[in-house]
């Protein structure tokens, strides 16, 4: 793979994850991130130290400003030939009769509207039919798509099923322009995110459930993106990969 590789929420956790495995696959990095500002600065260095490129941009995948200068920001850098739509959020574990309309609207503006928005501004330079040289998209869904996280976060669960819809449709309305699209679900993954719907130690405790009777990580995660995205994958789009230890 060459040219630049668009990633969003490349800070921490399987975005982080995805830009060492990108740079490694001799892409650049154009990663976005929405406030912690030591956290991308370190993602950069250790980029550079490896001899890489990496650029971190502060932005909000909810915000259509921001995506835009996300995507200005990687066409300075070359030609952007790949978007990893990793940006998610949870929120506090709870039922549905307790969700509020503010909770609702900003796992959707994040979690849905950013991931179609990247989608649209990749598809614009990407399209053969645009003029572009083509490229791949992978999104970032989950096994809750299907297991529907229930008493946590059915809404986090139903907009990682949005992701999945989106992800066929876009691949079939882009087949022949060159773009591959393709989702992976993620199953029982140690990452920071679990702090966010305030359980630390979920792994931990649902790990049994898993039959491999462990959590993956982040890594494990980034491994099964950079492959969809790479010509190893060449005949693969809109698909959803498991990489759930079998759950």
């Amino acid at each position: 793979m060459t040219g630049v590789c668009v990633i969003t929420g490349g800070s921490r956790g399987i975005g982080e994850a995805c830009v060492h495995r990108a740079i490694e696959a001799g892409q650049q990095v154009c990663f976005s991130y929405v406030s912690n500002d030591e956290a991308a600065k370190k993602v950069v260095s250790e980029v550079e130290v490896k001899g890489g490129v990496a650029k971190a941009v502060k932005s909000d995948v909810a915000s259509e400003a921001d995506v835009l200068n996300l995507f200005e920001t990687a066409d300075a850098m070359g030609t952007v030939t790949g978007l990893i739509n990793n940006a998610g959020i949870v929120a506090m574990t709870d039922r549905v009769e307790n969700y509020r309309f503010e909770r609702l609207e900003r796992m959707y503006g994040v979690n849905v509207i950013g991931s179609i928005l990247c989608a649209r501004e990749a598809v614009k330079r990407m399209s053969t039919k645009n003029g572009g040289d083509g490229g791949s998209i992978v999104n970032l869904s989950s096994a809750a798509a299907y297991l529907g996280s229930p008493n946590q976060y059915v809404d986090y669960a139903a907009s990682k099923a949005a992701i999945d819809t989106f992800t066929k449709g876009l691949a079939l309305e882009v087949a022949d322009e060159g773009i591959r699209v393709n989702a992976v679900r993620p199953g029982l993954i140690d990452t920071e995110l679990h702090e966010s719907g305030g359980e630390i130690d979920r792994v931990k405790r649902l790990e049994h459930m898993v039959p491999m009777k462990r959590g993956g990580s982040a890594d494990e995660i980034a491994k099964a993106v950079l492959w969809l995205m790479s010509d190893g994958a060449s005949y693969v789009t809109g698909d959803s990969l498991n990489v759930t230890g079998g759950r």
